[in-house]
């Protein structure tokens, strides 16, 4: 898999994603079943690992750690499968050096290799495992021969070591680890380290406020009272450094606790950093740690209790039983998208990586624009600097009748902090479009998209819609949709544009033709595609009554639209013998929209054409004129109508006159007033 396709260079698990839904598609169940299977036969894994090292716990462990709440994250969050996939070949990997180191078997030992690699091509953080094998192993022989403990996982902690600085620079480079948020001093980062470790052991012994996202602790190294933290720490190891004389569980505990830490305490930037230095899913192998000396101590505790052995029992069951509680009430959290964020604003008002993710979700959903909008507000007045929750913003804004200035205002601001921000660029075109003096702005920020982004086929759509106004720049409008189309050849919208680009175009309506069919092959119910393409066949001899059929599902789509019902009225009247419908369509139309004074026109031109309904013709120009007094097509066939009646001589000169007024190069009403033996004006 090539770097930078994904996010995160952890092909195994992109791969186990693609299976999974060549499988079962965007269905949800899918992926938390195998998520939680992940999970369950890691923590018999763990169970199997612990047995075989003649731990006295591992069935009250492996219930610890398959129930604890902290887990919840890793196996409630899709995305987090990574933690349960890579804690299983991490765990077999284990399984199998053991198996190694017991047998010095070469078979034992590329099976664990490969185990190794699989799993650290599913998540970093299992480079790890060969110092915690080491720990493993001074903690059962009391010291370590390079020989026989160290050597063979030289390879291993090469192959770690490597997949470490690919995921850093990742981590910086593609993902955007790197900047002013992320300069913290050394000193600054031994405090967040010290605070981290104390933070995680804390929520796994009492997990009581776990949150999706935690506060972002302030770091201040010039604050002597956060050096408490480090020195914590190190007071911790320094006692279970002295406890190791006699027992050197609670040390290898500690320091597989710690060191599993090691990527995520603060000496290496991760993007999470950005909006929180602690997560639940960071501490999700790390864990193992503080869970196995737990159980060992509370196994160790019970059977130091007198009394029945089924009270002891009990006594075991009641900490599972605790913890299983606590884990089903956190999983509500995860019930969706909105749940979880709205469930961290509820504990962290403040993280506004939650109001962002809650105004992505609102402005997706119909009539929650409102809410949205609140919530992108939110978010930047936590963080000001958010340049893609101004550019949604705006986007938001944009939809919102009213609101077109403060959408160009998001837009460019959007662009003043992220310069190379192609969608920026594209939605300020798009804003400054609707403005006719902007429209060479909107032109440049379109060409900077695409200069940007060479494939970005929403920008060279949108610079096609834009050069499509004018008629001197549609040929280039034209070249425009085709390399949009060129990119993404089933949009169903690229070819509809195309279609009425082509169709301004003399001599092209049989290619428009052939580009709203496509579009329609791709969107059967795409409604201006059925309406534009019976509008391009009514223009051609013989396709009138194809053009109706159009007309007809554009209407059934679409009922409420008068235009298409007074486009289908207009073929009606073409068609001999149909004027009747017509009527019948051009009175739904109006009744749709009653103020339309095209309609009332193109009624009237209609009607004036039916014996016996002049008068009915002569009321709805009339009304035309009313709605739209300048109207000098109205005026014209008012007079051209009245003219009949040598009653109304006069009547037809004046509104043919003011015809001319409103339009001085309308030729045809300055022949009819010289027919007329009138002077014009």
């Amino acid at each position: 898999m090539e770097v930078g396709a994904t996010q995160q260079y952890y092909p195994l698990l992109h791969s186990a994603f693609w299976a999974e839904h060549r499988i079962w598609g965007d269905s949800v169940f899918g992926y938390h079943a195998i998520t939680l299977a992940f999970h369950a036969t890691a923590a018999w894994l763990l169970m199997v690992a612990l047995r075989r090292l003649a731990f006295p716990a591992a069935t009250l462990a492996g219930f610890i750690f398959a129930l604890h709440p902290v887990c919840v994250e890793s196996v409630a969050w899709i995305a987090e499968q990574k933690n349960t996939l890579s804690a299983v070949l991490y765990l077999c990997a284990a399984l199998a050096y053991l198996g190694f180191d017991d047998t010095r078997s070469r078979g034992r030992y590329v099976l664990a290799s490969l185990l190794f690699i699989a799993a650290l091509l599913t998540k970093s953080v299992t480079a790890t495992l060969p110092a915690a094998l080491l720990l493993v192993f001074w903690w059962r022989r009391g010291r370590l021969d390079a020989r026989r403990d160290v050597l063979p996982l030289v390879p291993w902690f090469v192959t770690a070591a490597l997949s470490g600085l690919l995921t850093a620079w990742i981590e910086a480079r593609l993902i955007g680890a790197e900047g002013a948020p992320f300069g913290l001093s050394l000193e600054g980062r031994a405090i967040l380290a010290g605070r981290v470790i104390l933070f995680y052991a804390g929520s796994l012994l009492w997990p009581s406020r776990l949150m999706f996202i935690y506060p972002r602790w302030a770091i201040d190294p010039s604050s002597l009272g956060q050096y408490l933290y480090p020195a914590s720490v190190l007071a911790g190891l320094a006692v279970l450094a002295a406890m190791s004389r006699r027992s050197r569980g609670p040390l290898v505990a500690g320091l597989f606790f710690i060191g599993t830490l090691a990527p995520v305490l603060g000496f290496v930037n991760v993007y999470p950093f950005l909006f929180s230095y602690v997560a639940d899913h960071f501490q999700y192998l790390a864990c193992l740690g503080v869970i196995v000396p737990l159980a060992w101590l509370i196994d160790r505790s019970v059977r130091k209790i007198g009394g029945p052995a089924y009270g002891r029992v009990l006594l075991l069951i009641a900490v599972p039983a605790v913890l299983g509680a606590l884990t089903w009430r956190q999983c509500g959290d995860y019930r969706d998208s909105d749940t979880l964020n709205r469930a961290t604003l509820a504990r962290n008002p403040d993280a506004w990586l939650a109001h962002y993710n809650l105004a992505v979700s609102l402005g997706s959903q119909p009539g929650r624009l409102d809410e949205s909008i609140a919530e992108y507000v939110a978010t930047l007045k936590l963080d000001p600097d958010h340049w893609a929750a101004h550019n949604n913003l705006g986007s938001a804004y944009l939809a919102e009748p009213g609101h077109l200035n403060e959408a160009i205002a998001h837009f460019e601001e959007a662009i003043r902090l992220r310069p190379d921000f192609a969608e920026a660029h594209n939605n300020l075109a798009i804003a400054l479009g609707k403005i006719g003096t902007r429209r060479e702005e909107a032109e440049a920020h379109l060409r900077t998209a695409i200069r940007i982004r060479p494939d970005y086929d929403g920008a060279l759509n949108n610079l096609g819609v834009l050069l499509s106004r004018n008629p001197r720049t549609i040929d280039e409008a034209i070249g425009d949709y085709k390399a949009a189309l060129g990119i993404a050849p089933d949009n169903a919208e690229y070819h509809y544009n195309l279609a009425n680009a082509l169709a301004e175009v003399p001599g092209r309506l049989p290619d428009a033709v052939s580009e709203y069919r496509e579009a329609l092959r791709l969107r059967p119910d795409y409604v201006e595609a059925h309406s534009n393409l019976g509008a391009a066949l009514a223009r051609q001899p013989g396709f009138l009554p194809e053009a109706i059929l159009h007309y007809r599902t554009a209407i059934a789509l679409s009922p409420d639209n008068p235009r298409i019902h007074a486009n289908l009225a207009h073929a009606l009247a073409r068609e001999p013998g149909r004027k009747a419908e017509a009527v019948e369509e051009y009175a739904i139309a109006l009744r749709i929209s009653p103020d339309d004074a095209t309609l009332h026109l193109d009624f009237g031109l209609v009607l004036s054409d039916m014996p016996g309904r002049t008068a009915d013709a002569i009321d709805e120009l009339k009304s035309a004129i009313r709605l739209r007094p300048d109207y000098p097509e109205a005026h014209f066939l008012l007079g051209m109508v009245l003219r009949r009646d040598p009653k109304e001589r006069d009547a037809a000169i004046a509104h043919l006159r003011r015809s001319l007024e409103l339009r001085p190069d309308f030729d045809l009403a300055r022949k009819e007033l010289e027919r007329l033996g009138a002077p014009g004006p």
